[in-house]
């Protein structure tokens, strides 16, 4: 029974590497988001995460028994919403300082804190409403550079509404995640996922797919294998340390796109974005306590 917490040590290591790779998929992802298209980028990152995770599923006798259903719409909707997700977040990160479009990602917590409101008929509490409150500031923060001024880059406001975007599809998502985990298992949620990701990036082939070159193909192939590897990582550090345990380490993920676009991409950190920081991930964080919270609350 207790085998998720035998091993904290592991969990958290696990957790690091998780945000380690979700950085390292996002650096290809922009690395080819000047010259592929975004429903091509999504295909080809949905495409080769599927190997790993089929194999992973096999190993833990998943595969393919694991996938049977007794919830297929709830499937659809699910993964419908994440792949809706993977588009704006990738056409963020296009459009955006990688730093940028991650901080935007830490909204999620409070978006579903809103949804849980509006959705799930949940109670308005002091820990929603201090985090909506300080995540609307960091978003006017780190935004109010490019609507203050003269000067307007339609590219970055464009970036900030993907990312938004993404933001509330993604907190939709992990409401139907945590109503199919009543009844599913996260191998058949994480699966369907990646299947209509691929559908929907093949839908976009109409729309003008590019042959990349060797270059281009590279970052392709990796940023599908280091995303599969990252949702390993995350699915085996929850089962060897509690969730409270590991929701620090989800603020350290912040760090690796910080250095990429420092180091990779020679993009220094705006005044608007250090400023925002704290901002956001301390509205991320009461949304979470506040999660935290009520399950506690639950379990007594």
């Amino acid at each position: 029974m207790s085998a998720h917490i035998e091993r904290p040590r592991l969990g958290i290591a696990l957790r690091i590497l998780s945000g380690l790779l979700f950085a390292t998929m996002a650096v290809c992802v922009k690395a080819v988001s000047d010259t592929v298209p975004v429903g091509e980028i999504v295909f080809f990152r949905s495409a080769f995460a599927l190997f790993p995770l089929v194999v992973f599923l096999w190993l833990r006798a998943e595969f393919p028994q694991g996938l049977t259903t007794r919830r297929p719409l709830g499937h659809l909707l699910r993964s419908s919403l994440g792949a809706a997700a993977m588009f704006a977040s990738f056409a963020s990160i296009a459009r955006l300082p990688l730093a940028e479009a991650t901080l935007l990602s830490y909204l999620s917590p409070t978006f579903t804190s809103l949804a849980g409101v509006f959705l799930l008929s949940e109670r308005v509490t002091v820990w929603r409403i201090g985090g909506v409150a300080l995540g609307l500031i960091g978003v006017i923060v780190l935004v109010w550079p490019e609507i203050g001024q003269g000067a307007v880059d339609d590219e970055r406001l464009w970036g900030y509404a993907f990312g938004l975007l993404m933001g509330l599809l993604t907190a939709c998502a992990l409401i139907m995640v945590r109503s199919l985990s009543h009844t599913e298992s996260p191998g058949a949620i994480a699966f369907y996922f990646v299947i209509a990701s691929m559908i929907g990036g093949v839908l976009t082939l109409p729309m003008g797919w590019v042959a990349p070159d060797l270059r281009g193909l590279t970052y392709l192939m990796l940023a599908g294998l280091f995303g599969g590897f990252a949702h390993i990582a995350m699915t085996l550090a929850f089962r060897h340390a509690e969730a409270s345990l590991l929701a620090p380490f989800e603020y350290l993920a912040i760090l690796w796109p910080v250095l990429a676009d420092i180091f990779l991409f020679d993009m220094p950190l705006s005044s608007a974005f250090v400023a925002a920081l704290p901002l956001v991930l301390a509205g991320a964080a009461l949304a979470a306590a506040e999660g935290r919270q009520r399950k506690r609350s639950g379990a007594g």
